[in-house]
């Protein structure tokens, strides 16, 4: 036990010297070096906690892309295709658990990446996140980079999602304390990540959530909670904000705000087979950036502007389970609801809340080309999805997406239909057809252009010729007279249970209407082949890749990228 409290006290001196003494970045590089050195320590002298045995675990992850210039695609302008020719990502996490002590620390790699923005560069080396956590009786203490939320996300949300370089973790310190035998109370303060850095300001919160049942005979059980966030602009990211107030005519301006606090009330009510989860938020005045905001000038009008405003959402989702029959039905009301750390940041950057999607989130290749964005400043959407069970070999979905702004302007719609056909264990037949509207202008700040208007019937034929063989095809079509015109979209893909899987497909744009980067209006395939390996816990995937410009989304957030051509690795383990 001397041991253990010699290092723990060295380990918390070089957090205190490295906090006082050094950069902030040197200091988090510093601290998650310390952390691993205490990791280490900690691992291999058992002695420190008397007998008992850690648990240690962990994963890799890394992607490697090679570009392959190819200008009739648009796969061309962009520093890996111009000379840098590779790019790639790796993370690297390390886990150990013992006597109610989580240490954790990841290891981030950035080599001549596009994953921060598709159309440039980025490289870093560095300590992505570290993490130790401690439970005494009814007490959790965690301290480091943090991933939580609050009920759905609407006020407060960290979370991590690499494909789309988003890594919002508060890094600080959060508390929770058991209350009760169902209630908990959880506290957090901190500053956001950024990369390997932090944005300046600050966010703190907190939640209160329990459950009530009212005993055996009573089927009626609720999960209420209520939370709470105030963010805080920094100094600097004000005199942004003064500065650009400065250039705006005198009806456009505002008296701005350091301190915005955010509230929710959320509660989740079962009974029998129905679910009824409702949330609504509330956002005191805020500045924030709106893309769609007119903003005065001597002589016509230009659009966005900083606006200082409060903001609400209301969420509802109700679920009925009977029988063979299920039914969703949500509906949400965003209004002025933009919630960054820095109000000077764009897009997917400096998200403090999460805005949940009411789309739904389609898996095939043509049926997910055009996905939508949740709006944070004018949204009314609403969706309905039921599926139906008619036999033990045929089953039906139905789903209906509706998106409007509060002023009706149409933003996306969506009627989406499934049929699913199983024989024995033999061969199963998913078919259906999709019909959307997509407003490009408003989702992809694309200007006059019209709303995109898609028919997609698809197929997908999986046939078993042994327990370990499996043929998969895939069939799709697009018929659209906007954007890039109709597709046709085709794949094959042979599995070798448990390990192998071989997959060629290919996505051909037959009726073109968008010229490349020559001016040129061609009809052109964009082919993919590959193959995956699995052997335990460790995935290989290898592949050929010629990709279209398209919208890439997780979750209801989505950004623009480019089109791509070249050739794609990726690894996968656990440990």
């Amino acid at each position: 036990m001397l041991r253990f409290v010699k290092i723990f006290y060295l380990y918390a001196t070089l957090m205190i010297l490295s906090s006082k003494h050094m950069t902030n970045q040197i200091s988090k590089y510093f601290i998650g070096k310390s952390l691993l050195l205490f990791m280490f320590s900690v691992l291999f002298n058992h002695s420190i906690f008397s007998q008992e045995k850690g648990v240690f675990s962990g994963g890799f992850e890394t992607n490697a892309n090679i570009f392959l210039r190819d200008s009739s695609i648009n796969a061309i302008n962009t520093p890996q295709y111009d000379h840098q020719i590779f790019g790639g990502e790796a993370w690297l996490n390390l886990n150990y658990a013992i006597q109610g002590f989580n240490f954790g620390i990841r290891f981030d790699m950035f080599n001549n990446s596009n994953l921060q923005n598709p159309t440039s560069s980025y490289s870093g080396v560095g300590i992505g996140r570290w993490i130790v956590k401690k439970s005494f009786d009814k007490l959790e203490l965690q301290a480091g980079y943090i991933y939580d939320q609050i009920g759905s996300g609407l006020i407060f949300r960290s979370f991590e999602t690499r494909p789309l370089f988003i890594d919002n973790a508060v890094y600080g310190a959060r508390a929770q304390y058991e209350l009760g035998k169902e209630w908990k109370i959880m506290g957090f303060a901190g500053v956001q990540k950024n990369a390997f850095g932090t944005y300046s300001g600050n966010i703190k919160g907190m939640r209160l959530e329990g459950f009530l049942s009212f005993g055996e005979e009573n089927p009626i059980s609720l999960a209420p909670g209520i939370g709470f966030v105030n963010r805080t602009i920094s100094d600097e990211n004000m005199d942004k904000v003064v500065s650009a107030l400065r250039t705006y005519l005198p009806e456009d301006r505002f008296v701005p705000v350091f301190n915005t606090y955010a509230t929710t009330i959320y509660n989740t009510l079962s009974y029998k087979g129905i679910t009824w989860y409702a949330e609504v938020a509330l956002k005191s005045d805020d500045i924030f950036f709106n893309p769609f905001a007119l903003k005065s000038e001597v002589i016509g009008s230009t659009i966005g502007k900083f606006v200082l405003s409060p903001g609400s959402v209301i969420y509802n989702s109700v679920s009925l389970a009977a029988g063979n029959l299920g039914l969703t039905a949500e509906m949400k009301r965003t209004e002025n609801f933009s919630f960054r750390i820095d109000p000077d940041l764009r897009l997917i950057r400096g998200l403090v809340n999460y805005l949940v999607p009411l789309n739904r989130q389609n898996t095939y290749r043509l049926t997910a080309r055009y996905s939508p964005a949740a709006q944070d400043i004018s949204e009314m959407a609403y969706s309905l999805d039921a599926r139906y069970k008619i036999s033990k070999s045929l089953s039906v979905l139905g789903n209906f997406s509706y998106v409007t702004t509060l002023d009706n302007q149409l933003l996306y719609r969506e009627l989406f239909t499934e049929f699913i056909y199983k024989y024995k264990r033999k061969y199963q037949i998913t078919a259906g057809v999709q019909f959307l509207n997509y407003n490009q202008e408003v989702f992809e700040q694309k200007p006059q252009v019209p709303i995109v208007k898609t028919v997609v019937p698809y197929f997908d034929i999986l046939y078993k010729f042994s327990p370990k063989k499996a043929l998969r095809t895939e069939f799709q079509l697009m018929m659209t007279e906007e954007d890039f015109g109709s597709w046709v979209f085709g794949l094959m893909e042979y599995s070798i249970a448990p390990r192998w899987i071989f997959e060629i497909s290919g996505m051909y744009n037959f009726d073109p209407k968008k010229p490349d980067a020559r001016g040129r209006i061609e009809k052109t395939l964009y082919p993919t082949f590959g193959a995956v390996f699995n052997q335990g816990s460790n995935r290989f995937s290898l592949r050929y890749v010629k990709q279209v410009e398209g919208v890439v989304c997780s979750g209801g957030i989505c950004r623009l990228e480019p089109a791509f051509s070249g050739v794609r690795f990726s690894m996968n383990t656990i440990f």
